[in-house]
């Protein structure tokens, strides 16, 4: 699967080299909403490989998320003790590791891994009589796998720092095209 595969070429390399990647393709959602900033990596060098690229590619997927729960979390004025994930890309260890690394705070990854269809499923059943009611349904429910947060905050907080960085290129690019 992608998900192992891109795994896998994350591990081979300690750290993103410096790299970041900003998937702004369609410019910048929640919480920049920037529709103007550009896809960018920044950071290249003689010394980046393919996998330096595509683990900063991955890294920039639990910045995302880090980005959209710090101004969720600042909004509602309450603290995280650990995110549920679910879809495709749980199935990459790599990324489950680092995502609790960024938040510093529990993931957990359920056995099923899609749970959006899974809830269907289970929609579907309530509606039919198969299940009599949510109880039944909660006790289906698998044990999580739990993704605990290293201890090296300042390390996070330093890569956090670049992430920011890089997505102020993404911003900065496309009004270059005003001069």
């Amino acid at each position: 699967t992608h998900a192992k595969q891109s795994e896998q070429m994350a591990e081979q390399v300690e750290s993103s080299n410096g790299v970041y990647v900003v998937p702004a393709f369609t410019g910048l959602g929640a919480p920049y909403w920037d529709p103007h900033a550009r896809g960018t990596i920044v950071g290249l060098t003689r010394g980046v490989s393919a996998n330096h690229i595509v683990r900063a590619t991955l890294e920039s997927i639990a910045y995302q998320s880090k980005d959209v729960l710090d101004a969720m979390l600042a909004d509602a004025k309450i603290s995280l003790d650990s995110l549920k994930v679910d879809g495709g890309a749980v199935s990459n260890n790599f990324l489950m590791q680092f995502q609790a690394d960024v938040l510093q705070t529990k993931v957990l990854r359920p056995q099923a891994r899609e749970t959006t269809a899974m809830g269907a499923a289970y929609l579907a059943g309530l509606a039919i009589g198969f299940w009599q009611g949510l109880d039944d349904i909660e006790n289906k429910s698998s044990n999580d796998e739990c993704f605990a947060p290293s201890d090296d905050v300042d390390k996070q907080v330093r890569r956090y720092k670049g992430w920011k960085r890089a997505v102020r290129c993404a911003q900065v690019w496309a009004s270059l095209d005003d001069e």
